[in-house]
């Protein structure tokens, strides 16, 4: 998604003053206390009555995030609009959540773009909730992180690798926590993408997650264990999905007083053309203030084969092509106006890819992305 105007790559004055009026601009009409921020947000519940037997609330939801990127390789910059979705979610009959949400391209043609989110959940306690229909499949550290809360600019490379960056897939799952255990398994068509729910033409993926919070027992805001497995059945056709067959995933949150870190280390055997990989990341965070949060990032991918690792967003649309062994270095800034809801992110990072192969996919570098995110 992209501005209708290119920015010319003579300097970074215009995107910085672009994205602090952007940011500043939902501030304008009130005060920034949290009790104006909470009045504001508050007007995205359209309706809310816990004695209607039917419907019991209806709330507007969706994101907005602008990004600016600016990539060491041929001077590429790019404003865009990174997500933008909207949709609705409705809660009924006192167990039932629908819930529907589509992504759009303002400056695009068409402007509806894809379905995210179209699902039905059924939930009488936080030990089972039972969905069908098209939503997140999340494994990995930030592949089960929602884009809204995401610490870093974007999701590190070993989420774009070994993750299935579509998110949303059609399918049917059963997840819940009982006690300080969680648990997810579902099952999942892997078949050839459209912007609906797909063809169902190629095969089906499993996917099994177990985690285990041990915050209480160490005194601590956050302490989680979270191990993941998928299972791919192989088909030319899924393109929902990576051309992964087996994936595991080890994460692990933690969070005390001002400091916290996460950390993944995940692998997979590949299918087709795709090699076997594996990768670990190492994310250390410090709240500086309570607005102004730093933030850490180590990435390391390695494939068997050539051509195994492929390139994160922007480097990808800078640089092209694959590598075998990548390294990153990432450092960022994050203020948060009004938590996760309405923050300013920024983030500079040195990316490191050995291409074996020698066909275009080796690069030594470095990148500033810098963005607003808004939720609701």
């Amino acid at each position: 998604m992209r501005v209708p105007t290119p920015i010319p790559a003579r300097g970074l004055h215009r995107p910085i003053a672009l994205l602090a009026a952007a940011a500043l601009a939902p501030l304008a009409n009130f005060a920034a206390e949290p009790s104006a921020y909470e009045r504001t947000w508050s007007r995205a519940e359209l309706y809310k009555d816990a004695g209607n037997p039917a419907i019991q609330s209806v709330a507007f939801t969706g994101r907005y995030q602008l990004d600016y990127a600016f990539v060491r390789r041929n001077d590429f910059e790019e404003l865009a609009t990174r997500r933008w979705r909207m949709g609705t979610k409705i809660r009924a009959f006192g167990s039932f959540t629908l819930h529907a949400e589509a992504d759009f391209d303002p400056e695009g043609e068409p402007l509806y773009q894809k379905l995210t989110d179209v699902y039905i959940a059924w939930s009488r306690s936080k030990a089972l909730t039972l969905t069908a229909g098209k939503h997140s499949a999340g494994f990995t550290m930030d592949g089960m992180t929602s884009s809204k809360e995401l610490l870093t600019i974007d999701r590190s490379n070993l989420t774009n690798n070994l993750w299935f960056t579509q998110e949303y897939m059609p399918g049917v799952s059963a997840a819940g926590r009982t006690g300080d255990w969680r648990y997810h398994a579902g099952l999942y068509s892997a078949g050839s993408t459209t912007k609906e729910f797909g063809r169902f033409d190629g095969s089906y993926f499993a996917l099994y997650t177990l985690g285990y919070d041990f915050a209480g027992r160490l005194g601590v805001k956050t302490a989680t264990l979270t191990g993941n497995y998928v299972f791919q059945n192989p088909n030319p056709r899924n393109t929902f999905t990576r051309r992964l067959h087996h994936i595991g995933s080890l994460s692990f949150d933690f969070e005390s007083g001002r400091a916290g870190v996460r950390a993944d280390l995940s692998g997979a055997t590949g299918t087709g053309s795709q090699s076997d990989l594996w990768g670990a990341m190492i994310m250390p965070y410090y709240n500086l203030s309570q607005r102004l949060q730093l933030v850490l990032r180590y990435t390391y991918l390695n494939s068997a084969g050539k051509d195994g690792v492929v390139f994160g967003r922007y480097e990808s649309l800078a640089v092209g092509g694959r590598g075998n062994n990548y390294n990153e270095y990432y450092a960022g800034l994050n203020y948060y106006f009004y938590g996760h809801k309405l923050k300013l992110q920024s983030g500079l990072q040195h990316v490191d890819m050995d291409d074996a192969a020698r066909n275009g996919g080796s690069f030594a570098g470095w990148a500033w992305t810098t963005g607003l995110r808004v939720s609701w």
